[in-house]
């Protein structure tokens, strides 16, 4: 399945419903959650990010190769960064996610992760609009399962989602190669002179979006094949190198009949949902924010094709508490979150909504 795949190119405005008020955990009552729309007109939005040291300031990500900043609300008409020129978009294609650097205030450092003019995956360091230096290049073979996910770490390290390179079933079994960069999570030390990229995990076939929790955790949400969609989790004192499972696994479930391969730890999802509920599972952030408190501590995620948006709370490795809940976003692209910690969401039809109750 793509990740955008058998979905029109032009969607409907979303359909929002507030969740209705019930007791939450501990007795406290349940936040009604709403989205409400705050910039419009945006071309695929597919991120949001706050930069450190500039409270009142939102990045958005649009596909075809530009990042917009919004200032107290208003969205600037002049692009933080234009490289259209660069990117091929469309389908899983173009400019997927940009991060800040976490000493950005002083060194005025960023990076971003796109799909050139011949396909394949560039990460590039930038100061204002001017390229600094390439991190990583990844030949694709095919033009799906690109991941594109950038996240810095507890560790302060840069990780990169990387997609099995596509097709279907992962054909040439790269995910569960230790010597390809497809279907894996990658690290590296953007502050060295000669930066060393690593592999932190394998085993995944695209994972589109994951992030820390402010504890260090990692949640990694990983695009299934026919049947599963799957959220991981590994806690901040995990050792080793993780393997995911694809594509022995799809979810929980034997996909190939063979042995996982390499000496990482097999992780098992905490989460998953069937195709009936949705095919394409958008991965968010754990809520630590303030307006919100009921949703403090739980871990927001969504399907693309369904717009359906869960919630769930991990507790000893495990998660409890998964709930559906009544808000929906068609063409669900990507969850963010600000300075502040609130969250926001994108739709592709070119909407961002913060997160509210």
């Amino acid at each position: 399945m793509s990740r955008f795949g058998g979905i029109a190119a032009v969607l409907a405005a979303s359909t929002m419903v507030a969740a209705c008020a019930s007791a939450a955990p501990g007795g406290s009552e349940r936040t009604e959650l709403a989205l409400r729309p705050v910039f419009r007109g945006l071309s695929s939005p597919v991120f949001v990010a706050a930069a450190p040291g500039q409270p009142n300031s939102l990045y958005v990500v649009e596909q075809v190769g530009r990042i917009r900043v919004a200032v107290r609300g208003r969205l600037r008409s002049k692009p933080f960064l234009d490289i259209r020129g660069r990117v091929l978009a469309g389908g899983e294609q173009g400019l997927l996610s940009m991060a800040f650097h976490p000493r950005y205030r002083t060194n005025k450092r960023y990076y971003v992760d796109y799909t050139d003019r011949n396909g394949d995956t560039r990460v590039v360091e930038y100061r204002g609009t001017k390229a600094l230096r390439q991190l990583l290049f990844v030949n694709q073979p095919y033009s799906n399962h690109n991941g594109g996910q950038l996240q810095f770490g507890p560790d302060g390290w840069l990780y990169v989602g990387m997609g099995d390179g596509g097709s279907g079933g992962d054909p040439e079994n790269r995910a569960q190669n230790l010597g390809s960069r497809l279907g894996k999570l990658l690290r590296i030390n953007v502050n060295s002179r000669r930066p060393v990229v690593q592999i932190d995990g394998y085993g995944v076939r695209n994972p589109w979006r994951f992030s820390f929790d402010s504890n260090g955790d990692l949640y990694l949400a990983d695009v299934g094949q026919n049947a599963w969609e799957e959220v991981n989790y590994v806690p901040r004192n995990s050792k080793g190198v993780e393997n995911y499972g694809w594509d022995v696994y799809e979810g929980t479930h034997q996909f190939e009949n063979k042995q996982a391969s390499g000496s990482g730890r097999l992780v098992m999802p905490i989460a998953e949902y069937p195709h009936s509920q949705g095919c394409s599972v958008t991965g968010g952030y754990v809520y630590r924010g303030r307006a919100l408190a009921s949703l403090r501590g739980r871990y927001i995620y969504g399907d693309y094709c369904s717009g359906t948006i869960w919630t769930l709370r991990v507790a000893g490795a495990k998660a409890e508490d998964v709930r559906r809940e009544s808000i929906s976003l068609e063409g669900l692209s990507s969850f963010g979150r600000d300075s502040a910690g609130e969250l926001y969401a994108t739709s592709l039809s070119g909407t961002v909504y913060k997160l509210t109750g």
